[in-house]
């Protein structure tokens, strides 16, 4: 490994508990501790904790925070509720993306910004060169998180077992937020994820990230719960149809190519910082579009092998993997809309050899 590697606050408590460490967004994370496999399917029938804290966080406060986010945010934030979180896209004039993020309001006045960890610096220094412009306070908090995200089936369970007696974690609805103490710790708890399963993300201080994984772990031993690597992590949101930046989406791939349309309000008073590029572009609808895909072979498609339709270049591969519940190949490719309205039969090349596609809706990993 080398020196200019970040580490997270967990570090230590990875290599205590046998992880296999790996560079990931300029980050020394564990990729794994028992086995991707394992990890992932304790995830889909237990639960999982995973060390999420290379995250970035920034705080933004003011009389104009508001004004301020729904012009960088695609989706309307000037509505969303104290306690809500929710899921937006940051992009750039041309329309491409420039992150995606979720937003929590803390406050009338007052957000929490969750950044993609590769992104972060680069997001940091373009939200404050355009808050710049707004009575509004952005600051880099990225320093004063650690954040653990607990997903499963029994993740709430095994959530409530810390909780206070007069805490009800399952009365917390999906992207909503409360700040409570767990196990002696202040902590966000939020009912988001990234798996595809119920749960939660906690933002906690530094310090405090170490003896809460312990805890969740005791918790939760009963109950199957595994720490969980970046391997597991990638196959359980391949699985649920959930987008990775650099992937699904990009500077390359816009929102509405991507199938994020939902979370692009173009009626948005005031608009937003690419909407007119996205409004041209959903007026003549989408030249690509991202699709999903199983495969009915042992062979994996890998990012950037190319897509064909009857024997013709038609797109590429953006994501791949082998699906731990289907014991199949699962992934994601970017697709010229033509190719896609024909109903031309699509196959991917895999060392010269052209596999059908099987095209499905997430999550690939439920029957249809």
């Amino acid at each position: 490994m080398t020196d200019a590697l970040s580490r997270t606050p967990l570090y230590e408590w990875h290599l205590r508990h046998g992880a296999r460490m790996v560079p990931f967004a300029g980050w020394e994370m564990p990729v794994q501790y028992t086995g991707i496999l394992e990890e992932h399917r304790a995830t889909r029938t237990a639960a999982g904790l995973f060390d999420v804290s290379h995250m970035g966080e920034a705080l933004v406060s003011g009389p104009q925070a508001v004004e301020f986010l729904d012009q960088v945010a695609t989706n309307r934030l000037a509505d969303l509720a104290v306690g809500r979180a929710r899921y937006t896209l940051l992009c750039a004039p041309d329309g491409g993306v420039v992150d995606d993020i979720i937003v929590y309001r803390t406050g009338p006045q007052a957000f929490l910004l969750c950044l993609n960890a590769g992104n972060t610096p680069g997001d940091v220094a373009w939200l404050q060169s355009q808050a710049a412009k707004f009575d509004c306070v952005f600051r880099d908090a990225s320093a004063d998180y650690a954040q653990l995200a607990l997903q499963g089936p029994h993740a709430v369970e095994i959530a409530m077992r810390l909780a206070p007696a007069t805490v009800r974690l399952t009365d917390v609805p999906r992207f909503s937020f409360v700040e409570i103490v767990l196990s002696g710790t202040s902590i966000l708890a939020s009912r988001t994820g990234y798996t595809g399963e119920d749960g939660f993300e906690f933002y906690l201080p530094p310090d405090q990230a170490s003896a809460f994984a312990d805890a969740l772990l005791k918790a939760g031993a009963d109950l199957g719960l595994k720490p969980c690597g970046l391997g597991a992590r990638d196959s359980l949101r391949l699985e649920a149809g959930l987008p990775l930046y650099g992937h699904e989406i990009s500077r390359e791939i816009s929102p509405l190519q991507a199938g994020l349309g939902w979370a692009v309000k173009l009626d948005k008073p005031g608009g937003f910082i690419g909407r007119d590029v996205l409004a041209a572009e959903a007026a003549a609808q989408p030249a690509r579009r991202v699709v999903f895909f199983i495969l009915d072979d042992r062979r994996m498609a890998r990012a950037d092998m190319v897509i064909s339709a009857n024997g013709k270049p038609a797109g590429k591969v953006l994501s791949g993997t082998l699906s731990p519940v289907l014991n199949q190949p699962i992934g994601s490719a970017l697709v010229e809309r033509g190719a896609l309205d024909s109903g031309a039969m699509l196959t991917v090349d895999i060392r010269g050899a052209a596999i059908p596609l099987r095209l499905a809706k997430p999550p690939l990993h439920k029957p249809a």
